[in-house]
């Protein structure tokens, strides 16, 4: 054999060797770019996205290996024809120091009773208001994230601001639910008996703490006074008395829907899609078995409990938020970065 056709030989030799070694290896995928998913209300009952009253949007900006880079979510709802951010944290808000709150009646036969607040807000999740009249009336509003009710506390002129807020219940008068803001709470008491010793830090055993782990309230808690409760809400004492105090406003805890969103995207960023396939662990029975075989969950089951999912001080940042619809959300932006496929997708309850 000549030497030139030895080296032929090697050369078609050394060619099936490469072109092998390339059909074996598998193509990387670039994830790099913007990917977009949404979730809706009315979904289950065959509602479209178009015709949806409320979505939640997410946004992920991924590198190439799938990192998270960014991560927007955003809750839009209808008002009055138009599309607002349900997280916009924007209210106006009066009050009318003349009036004194009356409890609403609860239960299947809701009434709504008398509120100091006129408050107009995209949404009222931890909302608290407080104002001081000239005359030294105070009037703070708290929405507890709980019952979902507007709690409020009149304190006249003569009131004795070193009272330890545990001894301002519901029974005694001084908290007075006046306004369901939504139906969805947690607790959803059927009479007020059952909380007539609660105060407004502590409707709940378990869930309460959200008010004051975190936020203006860090730290209150039933030992601490109503001054101190007031002053942690901006109003501001000479000796024991509040001085007037044009009324404000904001959200306790986490910072209500602006502070659990925030919360989902701060804990996203930094970690790898490919990882993170859903913002649930489906693999918990106790969510698993509400997953229907259309992949829809929460749609057989009775309680409120069961029927969403409460991630407290695990997971999202400490954040207490229910997070089916959420991840519903995220999980399809997943699909258009093609990581997951629509077959993926649980479609959490709206």
């Amino acid at each position: 054999m000549s030497v030139k056709k030895l080296w032929l030989g090697i050369l078609f030799m050394m060619l099936v060797l490469v072109l092998g070694t390339g059909c074996g290896q598998q193509e990387a995928v670039d994830y790099a770019g913007y990917h977009v998913g949404y979730s809706w209300s009315g979904e289950s009952q065959g509602v479209t996205l178009e015709e949806a009253d409320s979505y939640i949007e997410t946004i992920l900006q991924l590198d190439s290996d799938g990192t998270i880079l960014d991560a927007k979510m955003r809750f839009f709802v209808q008002k009055d024809g138009f599309w607002v951010p349900r997280q916009s944290g924007n209210a106006s808000v009066s009050v009318n120091y003349a009036v004194d709150p009356v409890a609403a009646v609860p239960g299947e036969d809701y009434e709504r009773g008398t509120s100091m607040f006129t408050i107009h807000a995209v949404d009222l999740m931890s909302f608290y208001a407080v104002g001081v009249s000239d005359e030294g009336i105070a009037a703070i509003a708290l929405v507890d994230p709980v019952t979902r009710y507007q709690f409020e506390m009149k304190l006249g002129p003569d009131f004795d601001y070193s009272t330890p807020m545990g001894d301002l219940t519901v029974g005694s008068g001084a908290a007075v639910p006046t306004v369901r803001t939504s139906g969805s709470g947690l607790l959803k008491p059927s009479d007020w008996e059952s909380l007539a010793d609660r105060n407004i830090l502590e409707i709940d055993d378990m869930w309460s703490y959200v008010v004051t782990y975190r936020g203006v309230l860090q730290g209150i808690g039933d030992d601490s006074t109503a001054q101190e409760f007031l002053s942690a809400l901006g109003v501001e004492f000479s000796g024991n008395q509040p001085q007037a105090h044009p009324v404000s406003y904001g959200y306790v805890g986490i910072g209500g829907w602006a502070g659990n969103y925030d919360a989902i995207e701060n804990w996203l960023i930094g970690r790898n899609a490919t990882d993170v396939l859903s913002l649930v662990d489906w693999n918990n029975p106790y969510y698993a078995n509400n997953v229907d075989e259309d992949n829809f969950f929460g749609q057989e089951a009775v309680t409120g409990a069961t029927r969403t999912i409460q991630n407290s001080s695990d997971g999202i940042s400490g954040a207490t938020v229910r997070v089916s619809r959420e991840s519903t959300s995220y999980q399809r932006a997943l699909v258009d970065a093609g990581i997951l496929s629509e077959d993926d997708v649980i479609k959490g309850r709206f």
